[in-house]
């Protein structure tokens, strides 16, 4: 039996297609979901807050890895190696952490 692809229709909103910036993740996880947390934290500014969280099976993150893995490789064969500067230095970024 052959199955087509099926079309997806993926409709976004106003507030939605502006995004939301962010340069700190925090992630955790329990055995049926990963947790990712999006912060923003500014220089000289001790306290943040979390703009989005988003949960997933652990089978999604795997798929969302591999789907920012594959992106990355095309966005460097076009614009570029992205370097990663100062990450031993600063404790600011992408990383896994633990929320309480």
């Amino acid at each position: 039996m052959d199955q087509k692809p099926q079309q997806l229709n993926i409709e976004i909103g106003e507030k939605e297609s502006e995004g939301i910036y962010s340069n700190l993740a925090l992630i955790t996880h329990s055995p049926q979901e990963i947790i990712l947390d999006f912060a923003r934290v500014m220089p000289n500014v001790p306290k943040s807050k979390i703009y989005a969280r988003i949960i997933m099976t652990p089978a999604h993150a795997k798929m969302l890895l591999k789907a920012l893995e594959d992106n990355l490789k095309k966005f460097e064969a076009q614009f570029g190696q992205v370097k990663l500067q100062g990450i031993e230095e600063k404790n600011i970024g992408f990383q896994a952490g633990k929320v309480e």
